[in-house]
């Protein structure tokens, strides 16, 4: 086994279970580290730590358990296994109504650099670091072994989300079986899903509750959904009474699959725009009583996240300067380094700037599928507020 040396008082981090080892607290590697490989992590005076990927990156560590054992197909089977039994504690296994929920999520469930989304029986795996690519073959036969029968298909989508170097010789391909897309139910609601061309793996899991939410503030309402995607949020609010429904995305393949989900579930009172929300929302005033904006990440490292901050300030002027007085703004960022009190402090200047006066009714975050945990904060990446402006 590869061993791995930290220098003094790097180990604290690590003590209480936070789940990355950075370059710059490593003193020794014994042994030819290649990326991905498994090694050992110990204290300077050579106690162990934990076991994980290495990388040679500023990460060079990603930890998959903090106990001295294998890493083996009983070790994978007991991870997924353990991922499975927390959802199903959720309530989202064997749940007519939704049958779409994420079954991994990386640091959360201790397991990092690795992402399954599970779509009516079709299990889609996203591996993001070198290491977890290396285990697919393992990861699989551990998602066949706890789902048995329930299980249809298995397809790797991990090609866009690894290194480069590793990446350019790896393809999306399905694991096992070869069923290209699926319906899926979401609370009631029916969603076309396809993982071979989607964005991510095929869905936006994580707005589930607040989509649900949405609904509690549709009836007799005129909605904007900006940055639609596969219309989420458009299908819940016009599925509770809205007056009207407006979608925008500058991408025309996502206004399509909005159009077939709006279809799917017969919403009456629907409008699509291939268009930029920003140029969009320019003559828009006095015309919608709730808007949603989700963008997707302005920031994906902290090196742009002053522009990210000025451009999610910008976007919510815009609606706040158009919204109807009594209207509801829902607002998210989905940037990992733009942290919650960032993200409220950004929308309270813009609710200042546009000279509208704004009361919290919500702040939102990502589902319980998607968890959070103490010794990881930075895992809480959806950050979300609903409010009403005077």
């Amino acid at each position: 086994m590869n061993k791995i040396y930290l220098n003094k008082g790097k180990e604290i981090s690590l003590m209480r279970f936070h789940p990355w080892v950075f370059s710059g607290a490593i003193r020794i590697k014994e042994g030819e580290l290649k990326d991905g490989d498994v090694a050992e992590v110990y204290t300077h005076e050579k106690k162990y730590i934990g076991t994980g990927h290495f990388s040679d990156a500023s990460i060079a560590v990603r930890m998959v358990t903090f106990e001295q054992e294998s890493i083996d197909a009983t070790f994978w089977k007991n991870k997924i296994q353990k991922g499975y039994d927390y959802r199903k504690f959720l309530g989202l296994t064997n749940n007519a109504e939704t049958n779409v929920y994420r079954l991994i999520f990386g640091e959360g469930d201790g397991l990092p650099g690795l992402i399954i989304d599970f779509y009516n029986g079709h299990a889609v795996i996203q591996c993001h670091s070198v290491g977890m690519h290396r285990s697919i073959s393992s990861i699989a036969e551990a998602l066949k072994a706890v789902y048995g029968k329930d299980l249809q298909t298995i397809y790797d989508k991990s090609k866009e989300a690894l290194p480069k170097n590793y990446g350019s010789g790896v393809e999306n391909q399905y694991l096992f079986g070869n069923t290209g897309n699926t319906i899926v139910k979401e609370y009631g609601h029916s969603f076309y899903v396809d993982w071979e061309k989607g964005q991510k793996t095929g869905f936006f899991i994580d707005q589930r509750e607040n989509r649900k939410l949405l609904a509690n503030y549709s009836k007799d309402k005129s909605i904007l959904n900006t940055f639609c995607y596969t219309g989420g949020f458009s299908v819940f609010s016009g599925a509770a009474g809205a007056s009207s429904v407006h979608s925008v995305d500058s991408s025309a393949v996502a206004m399509e699959l909005t159009d077939k989900n709006i279809e799917l579930n017969k919403i009456k009172n629907h409008q699509s725009f291939t268009e930029d929300t920003f140029n969009f929302l320019k003559d828009k005033k006095d015309v919608y009583d709730v808007i949603i904006l989700d963008p997707p990440a302005f920031a994906k490292s902290r090196d742009v996240k002053h522009n990210a901050v000025i451009g999610y300030k910008n976007l919510n002027i815009a609606a706040l300067k158009q919204i109807k007085k009594g209207g509801i703004l829902f607002t998210f960022s989905c940037s990992g380094v733009i942290d919650r009190n960032l993200f409220y402090n950004t929308i309270n200047a813009a609710a200042f700037e546009s000279k509208r006066k704004t009361k919290i009714l919500h702040y939102l975050q990502q589902p319980s599928d998607h968890p959070l945990t103490p010794n990881f904060p930075e895992g809480e990446y959806l950050k979300g507020l609903v409010l009403y402006v005077e």
